[in-house]
Formats: structure tokens, C-alpha cells, sequence
């Protein structure tokens, strides 16, 4: 890799209830994406190509989509990396404009769901063969398997392993939620903006014990998309100004590290999430002490607790006592997913890490309103997939 990578536009569509509209994928997709090329000030005839992520429509939706954008012949990508799938597409937009293969990339990602909770691996008809048997498998050894949604069990027996380990309690965890919930409120591009007290998310119906509803991300339908730039394509077209820099990227996947232990605070990806930000920190020269702003993958409030300890944000068995103290809001030592997170904002699959590099842009131009974090100019996303990746990013303006 011998240039920077920028990203000089993003946008995205609201993230709504799955089956709540009439609109298509293809239609949240044209939107997401045309408003990152009218952010970036540039027609879709200079993207160059387009990796695009999602993890529930067929296979070549990805050009299906593309085509409401422009039909210019460009290559097109289709890619799949479970929750982490967003994420995926921009470092393989990065990677082209760094490698000096391109100098416009369009990163796009969209989900249209089924409403309900989702089941052992998305498209995995028999048990045995899903991705993420492994996974579960060395949870039932030590858990045993419910009847509860199996992402909620391997998360929610997460929560109780560390409970156990380090005294992390019920209220603990639904404090992410209800902080969570709360920055949502100022976003309106969340599925849910609605306000709710640790006493209220404690009394919401569970899920997976501890994990109440209001501790879980949702299904939903939406879109996101990034241009990612050369630094020769920001001058030329006199983008410094709404550029910001790629600092560092990384992917982690799983090795025998994840399932050694047969934990599932293991199992879920902390090892991922330790490896890839570890990465990030030694090729940008940051730490997490560098970064102000943070979007991170919530898709349970315990996976909040996890990556807090991953990211070096604190000391194992410590994250609980960090959101408790107000360290991750406004006012706070960092203030982490000021969009309101995939608890409230929401999560579909494609779509979830490009929207989180979009919070992070409209951060650190200054541009989030009153989600607004105060001087920000560095930003850290996290986007992570059972089965299993995890990628970290940190942007910088």
C-alpha cells in the first residue's frame, strides 16, 4: 500500500422496521448511494468501482442495486461477511485507492429483512453445516442449547460469563442500553428514538437472560454507502475540506484463540477485536487515548462491555463500572455510538458498518447536530461478524 485513502462523501437511508414500507432494496440503495456522491459533489461516472455488501438478498443484488446509480460497466462486487459485512466493503475500497489501482471508489451496503429475531446463520438451511456451528457448538458444550433466538443465547451466556468472572451486574448492562437509546434520540436516521430508563430496559421482556429486548439489536431495513478517494482525486476536485483520512484499517479473523477457552466472551469475537485494533494502533501510531469519538458494533449491550476491554478501553472486567461512571457519553472520556448504536439506530446486516463510518464523518466535519461531540477530529468504528471478522477503523480529520 503506497497512497491514503480518504473519504469525501457518505450518506445513507433511515433504518426502519423490516416489511414497514413498499420500497426495495434497490431503492434504499439508489438513495444511500446517491446521497454519498452529491455529499462528495461528484456524478457516479467517476466511481471507478463498487464493492457492495449485504447478507439477505440474492446473489448479484449488489448490481441490481449499482444499476438505479448508473449502468457505466464498472466492476461491481458482491460481498458477504456476516454482520462485519459493511465494514468489508469499505477496506476493500480503501485497499483499491491505497494500492493505487483506483482513485474513486464507491462503497455500498443495504439489507431488506424479515422481521423476527435471526436464526443460526443467515441462508444456513441445516444446523450442522452453518457457519457459525463451531461457534454454538462450544457454547452448548458448556451452556447446553435453548429455545431462545441462538445469536441471544451465545450473547446472553456471554453476559452471564462475565458477570460471573468479574461482578458485572444486570444494571450494568442495561445502563449501554439506556445510553444507547438515549443518543438516539438526537439521530434522525434511528430505527428508535425513543428514551428509556435502566429500570425500564430491565423490565423489558427477556430475551436471553440477563439480556432484555431493549439490550438487543433489532432486525431492519436500510442502506448506507461511502466514496472513498485518492489523495490526487481530493485536489483535483477541491475536497480537502470535507476529506477525511483512513488513518488505519484492519480485518481479524478467527483462530483457534476463539474457541480454546470454550468461552463465549471468547467465542463471540473478543480475540478479533483485540487483534484487529491492535493492528490499527501500530500502523497509525494511535492509541485509543487518541480517539474521541467511537462507533462501535452493540449488536447486544454485553458485545458494548466486551469491546470496551478489547479496545483497550479499560481493563478486563472493567467495562462495567466504565459505562456506569458515564465515561462513554457526552461529558465522558470518549463518547461511544453518539448514533445510538445497533441497539436503537439499527442493524441491517450490509449496512451497519458503512453507516458507522457515515456517523463518524458528519463527526468530525462538526456537521451531527445535536449529536455533536465537541472538538472531535479523531474516530474509531468497530464492526464485527460471528463466523467470524472484525474490523477495525480509525478515521482522522
Amino acid at each position: 500500500m503506497t497512497g491514503k485513502a480518504y473519504i469525501v462523501g457518505v450518506g445513507m437511508t433511515p433504518f426502519t422496521k423490516p416489511e414497514s414500507g413498499d420500497r426495495q432494496y434497490g431503492d434504499l440503495a439508489a438513495e444511500a448511494g446517491g446521497n454519498a456522491l452529491a455529499d462528495a459533489g461528484i456524478g457516479y461516472d467517476a466511481v471507478e468501482q463498487v464493492p457492495v455488501g449485504y447478507c439477505h438478498q440474492p446473489s448479484t443484488a449488489g448490481q441490481r442495486a449499482v444499476y438505479q446509480l448508473g449502468m457505466t460497466g464498472i466492476p461491481v462486487y458482491n460481498v458477504n461477511n456476516n454482520c462485519a459485512t459493511g465494514a468489508t466493503a469499505l477496506m476493500l475500497a480503501r485497499q483499491f485507492v491505497e494500492a493505487g489501482v483506483n482513485d474513486c471508489v464507491l462503497a455500498l451496503g443495504f439489507e431488506q429483512m424479515r422481521r423476527g429475531a435471526l436464526g443460526a446463520g443467515a441462508g444456513s438451511g441445516d444446523f450442522a453445516a452453518s457457519p457459525v456451528a463451531r461457534h454454538y457448538g462450544v457454547m452448548a458444550a458448556t451452556h447446553g442449547f435453548g429455545k431462545t433466538p441462538p445469536t441471544a443465547q451465545l450473547f446472553g451466556n456471554a453476559a452471564r460469563e462475565h458477570m460471573d468472572r468479574h461482578g458485572t451486574t444486570a444494571e450494568q448492562l442495561a445502563a449501554v442500553g439506556a445510553k444507547n437509546h438515549r443518543h438516539s434520540a438526537h439521530n434522525p436516521y434511528a430505527q428508535f428514538r425513543d428514551v428509556y430508563t435502566v429500570e425500564e430496559i430491565l423490565a423489558a421482556p427477556v430475551v436471553h437472560h440477563p439480556l432484555t429486548r431493549l439490550q438487543c439489536s433489532p432486525t431492519s431495513d436500510g442502506a448506507a454507502a461511502v466514496v472513498v478517494a485518492s489523495e490526487r482525486f481530493v485536489d483535483a476536485h477541491g475536497l480537502a475540506d470535507r476529506a477525511v483520512e483512513i488513518a488505519a484499517q484492519a480485518m481479524a479473523t478467527d483462530t483457534e484463540e476463539s474457541f480454546a477457552s470454550g468461552s463465549c466472551t471468547d467465542v463471540v469475537g473478543t480475540p478479533l477485536t483485540r487483534a484487529a485494533a491492535r493492528q490499527v494502533y501500530e500502523a497509525s501510531g494511535l492509541g485509543i487515548e487518541d480517539v474521541d469519538v467511537i462507533e462501535l458494533h452493540d449488536c447486544f449491550s454485553v458485545n458494548e462491555l466486551l469491546t470496551y476491554e478489547a479496545l483497550g478501553m479499560c481493563a478486563a472486567g472493567a467495562s462495567g463500572a466504565l459505562v456506569a461512571d458515564g465515561a462513554t457519553t457526552y461529558g465522558g472520556r470518549w463518547v461511544v455510538n453518539p448514533s445510538g448504536g445497533l441497539i436503537s439506530k439499527g442493524h441491517p446486516l450490509g449496512a451497519t458498518g458503512l453507516a458507522q463510518a457515515a456517523e463518524l464523518v458528519w463527526q468530525l466535519r462538526g456537521t451531527a447536530g445535536e449529536r455533536q461531540v465537541p472538538g472531535a477530529r479523531t474516530g474509531l468504528a468497530h464492526n464485527i461478524g460471528l463466523g467470524g471478522a472484525a474490523v477495525v477503523t480509525l478515521l482522522r480529520k
